[in-house]
């Protein structure tokens, strides 16, 4: 089992290419909760078990990152939501359907049974995210779902490549997995449920995908939500006539 990073051992980060064999350390790596740090769609990320506390509460420290603040869950598939108890409410289903795997970070529900340590328990959600990127759902794919945060110590420069990433991070990670650049700098559009909000839903941070793109989606998926029902209502007037 590799060595971790602790505040009494501190070794070098290996800076490895994404590999059948790089796969199997960060599973390794992961599983004894060490922190990994990966390529995404958008920018590189920090991650470690999102089962673990004591792994989770290291990715806080390394990050300097406040409490407060939030992790997402990095998911290969849309299809692994309901095994981790997560589920999405209406109408971030819609937009899942129209925008992942991408840059987009729906807030899902948190049922009883999820395992997930990084669940908000003020009000039980999760945000999460299916990257539109065939080399990071690969690594999901090999080490589990992910909790995760950019690559950054807090407040600094988002990283588009691993060199930036460890000129930040250094050695206080276990691995650095090389998947090349990534677009960067602009992070995933995060968006929650909302009664009370415009189209029923808040705008928690603006990313990748605008403001104006999600709201067209909306509107697209109720104009044809409506024009399905006009077409059924008039099949079964003509089925009774």
């Amino acid at each position: 089992m590799e060595q971790l990073c602790t505040s009494h051992t501190r070794h070098a980060a290996p800076v490895l290419p994404v590999s059948d064999e790089s796969l199997a350390q960060a599973e390794r790596i992961i599983a004894a909760g060490g922190l990994v740090v990966i390529p995404t769609d958008t920018i590189y990320g920090i991650a470690c078990n999102p089962t673990n506390n004591a792994a989770i509460d290291r990715l806080f420290t390394v990050k300097r990152r406040p409490r407060t603040k939030s992790l997402q869950v990095l998911l290969d598939s849309p299809d692994r939501l309901a095994s981790l108890g997560l589920s999405l409410p209406a109408p971030l289903d819609v937009l899942a359907a129209r925008f992942l795997p991408g840059p987009f970070s729906p807030i899902c529900l948190a049922g009883e049974q999820c395992p997930l340590a990084t669940v908000r328990v003020d009000d039980r959600t999760q945000a999460v995210r299916v990257p539109d990127s065939d080399v990071t759902r690969r690594i999901i794919a090999a080490v589990g779902p992910l909790a995760a945060s950019s690559a950054n110590i807090s407040g600094g420069e988002s990283c588009a490549t691993v060199e930036q990433a460890k000129q930040q991070l250094g050695d206080s990670v276990d691995l650095y997995l090389d998947g090349g650049p990534t677009p960067g700098p602009v992070a995933s559009t995060i968006v929650t449920a909302d009664p009370t909000g415009a189209d029923g839903i808040r705008m928690v941070r603006e990313g990748v995908i605008k403001e104006s793109a999600i709201r067209a989606a909306l509107h697209a998926a109720i104009a044809a939500r409506n024009a399905d029902g006009e077409a059924h209502s008039k099949d079964l007037s003509k089925a009774t006539a």
